[in-house]
């Protein structure tokens, strides 16, 4: 796949690195020729100093045969403007645009991106992308990642195994018989730095991160069987109340209406603006590093923190602080991945990288097949896939036992009409059923394949 990408920042560094690792052919624009080159020096693709919705910038870069253009600068307007060059001059199938202004996206104006309009065919908004990651941690307390496939009906959580963990040392295929009405399936394990598919046979270890496939209806169930029975937070401390921390406040204030938020704001402006859009959560202004500002925020009697600047170190800082201070548990936004091995020394309970989960929402379009969702794990270590099972896929109409499945692939869920099954060897897949399978990255291909139509159906 030949695929431009407008924007040379962590975000467009990002997604080219991983589209570069997977032999796709990536041209990178970029106004900066710092960010260029370093882009140039550090990956395999071609560099191109410019302004990204110029249209003999686009050229250059190859949009006359490109098959998609990813706007990630940091102007929303030159992320669209890009993609109606691409569309207007060069045929470009597939547009992609990061939007981060909310009055665009409102849903009054939603047929300005129509294709008679202004043709995108994938708006990416990080606020509301982050945020809902956000809230889905805040929902689960225990799962250290979430997210959901198959209309809702499918979840995927990561669970870390503690010492008391229940099910530690018992083998997988043992699961399913103590017990029975789990509906989850074991298919990634993190050990010691290293993801694994795991076979019926392995055991979980203290220490370990597994990643589970289960059905949402019983995402709870599944973490109390872990061990996890944390409650869900009713008092909750916001740092930050840029995009991200504004959205998680309205949203918490709308669909937890027993829950106590308070805001830190370091900037005076943005605090007294933020709080005209809030009703009921408390807004303070000043330093999250200010132990007197935490204090006022009551931290030691929040249940948790969640730390959302922009900024790392004072996410990490006032993460720290907060436990510290006697807060329960602690949420951190970390966009620099060389933290994340420090993080548990450090005392943060859980973090997300905002970047990974715009990487992950484009590459649910970058994938071949009938790819309905894509989220990607341990910073691309592997990938949770949601596929629609063709006619002609090699996994339909043989039992899964017969199947030649590569290790590094697990499939944790089958989503059938409104029937969820849980694979077992027994188990066929149909026709229109969708797929929920854990892969590692040196098998996404593989998995690709399984989902797209063979030459022979023609």
């Amino acid at each position: 796949m030949k695929v431009i990408i407008c924007g040379a920042g962590q975000v467009g560094y990002g997604i080219a690195e991983r589209l570069a690792n997977e032999g796709n052919d990536v041209t990178v624009v970029d106004n900066s020729p710092s960010l260029v080159q370093a882009i140039r020096d550090q990956l395999d693709v071609r560099g191109i100093v410019g302004h990204g919705a110029q249209p003999d910038v686009l050229q250059s870069a190859g949009a006359e045969d490109a098959d998609m253009i990813i706007g990630v600068t940091l102007y929303d307007e030159v992320n669209m403007v890009a993609c109606q060059v691409a569309h207007s001059l060069f045929k470009v199938p597939t547009k992609v645009a990061r939007i981060r202004a909310q009055n665009y996206l409102q849903s009054h104006y939603r047929d300005l991106f129509s294709r008679e309009h202004m043709p995108i065919d994938v708006i990416i908004s990080p606020e509301i992308e982050v945020g809902e990651m956000v809230l889905r941690r805040i929902s689960l307390p225990g799962a250290t990642d979430a997210v959901r496939f198959a209309d809702g009906e499918v979840a995927m959580v990561a669970i870390e195994c503690l010492e008391d963990c229940p099910v530690i040392d018992t083998p997988l295929g043992q699961l399913s018989e103590l017990f029975p009405d789990l509906s989850a399936v074991v298919t990634g394990i993190w050990r010691s730095g290293n993801l694994f598919v795991p076979h019926s046979g392995d055991a979980m270890m203290a220490g370990d991160l597994a990643y589970v496939i289960v059905r949402s209806d019983r995402v709870r169930r599944t973490l109390n069987i872990f061990g996890h029975e944390e409650p869900t937070a009713s008092r909750i401390v916001i740092v930050g109340g840029g995009n991200i921390g504004l959205y998680v406040a309205q949203a918490i204030e709308s669909r937890q209406s027993s829950a106590r938020v308070k805001v830190i704001e370091n900037s005076k402006e943005r605090a007294v603006a933020i709080a005209d859009q809030l009703n009921r959560t408390v807004v303070l202004q000043g330093s999250a590093l200010d132990q007197k500002i935490l204090l006022e925020a009551d931290i030691q009697r929040a249940d948790l923190m969640v730390a959302l600047t922009n900024d790392d170190q004072v996410n990490i800082l006032s993460s720290v602080m907060a436990k510290r201070l006697g807060c329960g548990s602690n949420l951190s936004l970390l966009n620099n991945t060389s933290y994340y091995e420090f993080t548990k020394t450090l005392g943060i309970d859980a973090h997300l990288n905002p970047r990974s989960v715009t990487i992950s929402k484009i590459l649910q379009h970058v994938r071949r097949g009938r790819i309905r969702g894509v989220h990607s794990v341990q910073n691309g270590a592997a990938e949770v896939i949601e596929a629609e099972a063709l006619e002609t896929s090699t996994l339909v109409g043989t039992p899964l036992r017969e199947l030649d499945l590569p290790d590094g692939v697990r499939l944790g869920a089958i989503y059938r009409g409104d029937s969820i099954i849980v694979p077992d060897g027994d188990s066929v897949v149909k026709a229109k059923d969708r797929i929920v399978i854990f892969a590692t990255a040196e098998r996404v291909k593989q998995v690709e394949q399984m989902f797209r139509v063979s030459l022979e159906f023609f």
